[in-house]
């Protein structure tokens, strides 16, 4: 681990120190413009990044390849390989997934669409609450019966088998099965759910396997989102392996969006895991690369060229949330808590009906991608603003090889100049870089401030191919004085995987009064749900098991969770509730507390790769003119990164080029480089007035 405040940090502790030194690992991190690479080989850490890919396993494929021979190894000679894509996502954003049938208990069947009858916009008129994954026309029920005390009236499989023939003839590609309290009894589930399975050839999804938690809608809506993506990562997932197979790499494990990697079969079999798999291993990276003992904790801040992910660490881990939504879909499996806004590198600028400049959230992509790519792209966006700024040089090559147009981003800002009523392109840019600042800004703040926490106290992580260019300019607008850009900051979600933990999730509701809970029938719970996440555990030795309860006061709508020991003690859990609620909303009651829902998770832990820096000194490969919003033009001094020394102090103005980024130390701040290479870019005292 990074201390970003010890600048004399031993480079030994960046290194393995177990029998996986020698393994050679990879890891690939689809993004929504580019696919970086990280390869830790022989205690070094090889980096690439190359265009993303449709199919996106094309790219995966040639990003291993560039990064094998930069190295000098044979793709053959890997020994791991961790990967996180952006399938899953795609298809519940672009409403690309398959033709999903819902089969629900009879007076159910609009659900999805009745959710918990809240408006998305209270005070919109015209709000709307987005379409169903599954249209009525394909919601079927069945006349079967259970409460939370069990079956009450059994299902009938024949009529099933009646109903397998229907959805046949409606060529229907995925089916999810959520039956009325089918997380207190999953028998008649479980009929329906084999009978489909037996009639049809088509990837069925029951609710008591994906999520054995009450609250109908969200359930109903996660088994949804399983089934529709559940056809595309098989696919995908199936390609990839059979494609690495051919070139001699191991099977991929797969990030999932709780932060942990899981083998190709169980993400094939539980395809709802994988959303927000990417923005997830960047929180693992940053976690995994910078210490947070000196600070409250950490802001991770990554912008990639679609958008951009703002989550938290605390002691050491990465926040997690099972209360998520995707494009207004509910999904409660657990997740690493990534807040996303689409304001990236390749986000677009425009200006609205009423003459105000706005940016994003449709992006450029990889293809024609922003206008200073040479692709064909003329849209003006952040990239092209920020190369018009001069943060970005014409002669920087993005990944090593991508050459860049800087007539082209001109004239694209020129264009949105002429559109907003603006001077020039110089203007423009320095709108869309406030814009976009400005955007990411009230992101940081919805995950630190919205939430009781002081972003001061913190220390912001910044990375993606775009992150380190903006950091310094959104801690200054949150009064942060400590900015950290890891070495591998370009490409932490793929170094990220190389650090991941396997891990597994799984919960019981089972909704009982503290006070009077039975410790044994607690444990006989816990009991199932501990073999559930030990099942898909690839070493059940090696496996970590860690349990939880959803707790809350009782007449509470919704709960905390809080660990618990390997023997349930009550006193102890309403001890921990009283004190993770008042740390939460400020205050704690003198009320009974409900036991809600039991969870598990089992954790192989991962080995962080080596990193080492031996920068060779000469850093400085010249100047250019950049433009800062503070202070206006101001001839800035531009590195090679990887030749600045350890100790080295790095006074602003400056430009910090790589490979797969670009960092900008801005007047007022200082950076330093640490025994791994990691940027530690502090306000001096001028900045701080």
């Amino acid at each position: 681990m990074t201390d970003t405040t010890n600048h004399d940090t031993n480079s030994d502790a960046m290194t393995h120190n177990d029998s996986s030194h020698d393994e050679t690992r990879i890891g690939v991190d689809v993004g929504g413009t580019f696919t970086d690479v990280a390869l830790s080989v022989d205690d070094r850490l090889v980096t690439a990044k190359v265009p993303s890919t449709e199919p996106q396993h094309v790219g995966v494929l040639e990003g291993i390849e560039k990064a094998c021979d930069d190295a000098s190894i044979a793709p053959s000679e890997i020994d791991g390989f961790a990967h996180a894509m952006t399938v899953s996502v795609n298809a519940l954003l672009e409403r690309g997934g398959a033709k999903t049938a819902l089969v629900t208990t009879e007076g159910f069947r609009d659900v999805l669409e009745i959710g918990r009858q809240d408006r998305p916009d209270l005070y919109d008129l015209e709000a709307e609450k987005p379409e169903p994954l599954v249209p009525r026309e394909r919601r079927f029920e069945v006349d079967e019966r259970t409460t939370k005390d069990g079956v009450e009236q059994p299902v009938d499989a024949a009529d099933v088998r009646d109903l397998a023939a229907t959805l046949r003839e409606r060529d229907v590609e995925a089916v999810a099965v959520s039956l009325l309290h089918a997380y207190a009894d999953p028998e008649n589930e479980r009929v329906v759910a084999e009978t489909l399975r037996e009639e049809l050839d088509v990837p069925v999804s029951a609710s008591h396997e994906v999520l054995a938690e009450f609250r109908e809608f969200e359930r109903t809506s996660t088994t949804a989102v399983d089934a529709y993506v559940r056809p595309a990562i098989d696919t995908y997932v199936g390609q990839l392996v059979d494609e690495a197979s051919e070139a001699g790499i191991p099977a991929p494990r797969i990030m999932q969006a709780n932060g942990g990697i899981a083998d190709p079969e169980t993400v094939r079999e539980h395809a709802v895991t994988t959303t927000l798999s990417g923005p997830a291993a960047g929180v693992v990276g940053a976690a995994a690369t910078v210490d947070d003992d000196d600070v409250e904790g950490l802001v991770t801040f990554d912008m990639g060229g679609t958008s951009s992910d703002v989550s938290l660490v605390r002691n050491g881990q990465a926040e997690r949330t099972t209360d998520a939504e995707i494009d207004g879909l509910p999904i409660r499996t657990p997740m690493v808590d990534v807040n996303t806004v689409g304001a990236g590198g390749g986000s677009i600028a425009w200006v609205d009906a009423g003459g105000a400049l706005r940016v994003g959230p449709e992006s450029s992509g990889s293809q024609p991608g922003p206008a200073c790519y040479g692709r064909g792209g003329t849209e003006p966006t952040v990239t092209d603003a920020n190369v018009v700024l001069g943060y970005i040089g014409p002669e920087t090559a993005l990944g090593g090889e991508m050459t860049l147009d800087g007539e082209a981003a001109r004239d694209a800002l020129g264009r949105l100049a002429d559109e907003a009523g603006l001077e020039g392109p110089l203007e423009a840019a320095q709108g869309v870089y406030r814009v976009a600042n400005a955007t990411m800004t009230r992101t940081i703040r919805s995950v630190t401030v919205e939430r009781g926490h002081d972003p001061r106290e913190f220390a912001l992580v910044a990375f993606g191919g775009a992150g380190p260019m903006h950091a310094a300019a959104l801690a200054d607008s949150l009064s942060v004085d400590r900015v950290v850009v890891p070495r591998p900051g370009g490409v932490l979600s793929a170094f990220g995987l190389l650090a991941a933990d396997e891990s597994y999730d799984a919960v019981r509701t089972v909704g009982v009064d503290l006070d009077g809970a039975d410790r044994a029938t607690l444990e006989g719970v816990y009991d199932e749900v501990v073999a559930d996440v030990l099942a898909d555990a690839s070493d059940r030795d090696a496996a970590r098991v860690e349990r939880a309860a959803d707790c809350r006061y009782a007449g509470q709508s919704f709960e905390l969770t809080v660990p618990v020991d390997e023997e349930f003690d009550a006193a102890a859990v309403a001890d921990r509730f009283h004190e993770a609620h008042e740390r939460t909303y400020g205050y704690a009651m003198d009320e009974s507390i409900e036991v809600v829902n039991l969870r598990a998770t089992a954790t192989i832990p991962g080995t962080e790769p080596g990193i080492s820096h031996a920068g060779t000194g000469d850093a400085v490969v010249g100047t250019r003119e950049a433009h800062f919003p503070e202070v206006g033009a101001r001839e800035t001094t531009v590195y090679d990164w990887d030749r600045l020394e350890t100790g080295a102090s790095v006074a602003g103005p400056a430009v910090l080029e790589q490979a797969e980024s670009t960092t900008v130390v801005p007047p007022a701040w200082t950076g330093e480089i640490l025994a791994d290479g990691t940027l530690v870019m502090t306000r001096t005292e001028e900045g701080e007035q």
